[in-house]
């Protein structure tokens, strides 16, 4: 080998080497990044997510233990039974085929206090479309049940009995056979704990909020200005439990907490559904499963909060005591083939534009 053969092998080794430490110093700094990123997000969801896929991808044998796992709810407490609900559809209701064939999944969302359900929501997502529609329920809605004669019994909050499956099947049935698949049973703490997690709840007051109940369970003392503000967790569960000074009444103050939810919704969407999710861990009643909420959580990416929709159940409200509200098949009809985006029957159609004919017929 001539010396300038010589001085090009040792260039190239001397260049290959240093090649190789850089190579090197970039993978511990990879490794730095990724021990960085995990312990800023602490979530177990995220470790979980990440874990799943690598299960996925190797094909584990051990997939038999991992689907084990994912059917494991994590909501429940050691010792607690676990509800499931039926998820078979109606096959009497006038959607059957339609709410057989969607992959819509419903949550139902309740507010629970002094074990009636204070809040009634049914949150409904559509996986393809990325939407999310949101039905409030009136708790004063007329909801008669076999053996409850007492008027306050006939009130749909009253059929929660620590049991969400009760107002599940009582929600199903005025929805026209809505399926439910999930509940969430929230409790104020619950909620002022999920708020300050994610900064706050944005909202405009209308007017002074004022009111006090020191026999109420929790005590009552409500006392929020009119502008726009940042709701921190006390003051969420304060505006959310006002009641009396809506020109509606109860209907006033369901409208309200619709525009609270949306505004939640959306500060959670910006805040990361998966950081919320981490809290609700531990705070929230519900009969999500692993499984299922990866499932729900890795659809939810990307949802934005323009593709929130709210919706009223439609009534007819009773002006005398004890006020109930009765709902209105026909308008609740129409809110269902909006929500599920099913056309009218044609000969449904016919029939309403030319009733007189069909009787002639």
């Amino acid at each position: 080998m001539t010396p300038s053969e010589y001085r090009a092998a040792k260039r190239e080794k001397r260049i290959r080497e240093l090649a190789k430490k850089e190579l090197k110093e970039k993978r511990k700094a990879i490794k730095r990044e990724k021990a960085k990123n995990r312990s800023a997000q602490g979530s177990f969801l995220r470790t979980f997510i990440i874990a799943f896929i690598m299960f996925t991808v190797i094909l584990t044998p051990a997939s038999m233990v991992l689907d084990n796992f994912l059917e494991t709810n994590p909501f429940l407490e050691e010792g607690e039974e676990e509800v499931v609900f039926n998820v078979m559809v109606d096959p009497h209701s006038p959607f059957f085929k339609d709410f057989s064939d969607s992959e819509r999944v419903n949550i139902l969302i309740l507010g629970v206090n002094s074990g009636l359900t204070d809040t009634i929501m049914l949150g409904s997502f559509d996986p393809a479309s990325k939407h999310v529609d949101i039905i409030s329920i009136p708790r004063d809605t007329y909801y008669a049940r076999k053996g409850y004669n007492e008027p306050a019994q006939k009130k749909i909050n009253a059929a929660y009995r620590k049991e969400p499956e009760n107002t599940a099947n009582a929600v199903s049935d005025i929805l026209l056979g809505m399926p439910i698949n999930y509940y969430a049973v929230i409790e104020y703490d619950d909620i002022e704990k999920i708020v300050d997690t994610i900064g706050g709840v944005p909202m405009y007051i209308e007017k002074n909020m004022k009111y006090s109940d020191p026999k109420d369970d929790p005590p009552l003392y409500i006392n929020i200005k009119a502008g726009q503000q940042v709701l921190d967790g006390e003051d969420s569960v304060k505006f959310l439990r006002f009641r009396k000074g809506y020109t509606e009444g109860d209907i006033g103050r369901v409208k309200a907490q619709q525009v609270w939810m949306e505004n939640a919704l959306s500060q959670a969407i910006d805040y990361g559904i998966l950081k919320v999710a981490k809290v609700a861990f531990k705070e929230v009643d519900s009969n999500i499963t692993y499984k299922a909420m990866l499932s729900l959580g890795t659809k939810a990416l990307g949802v934005k909060s323009e593709k929130i929709s709210t919706y009223m159940l439609p009534f007819t409200p009773d002006p005398n005591a004890p006020f109930y509200v009765y709902p209105k098949s026909d308008e609740i009809e129409e809110m269902v083939r909006t929500i599920y985006s099913i056309q009218p029957d044609p000969e449904d159609e016919d029939d309403r534009e030319n009733p007189v004919s069909k009787k002639k017929n």
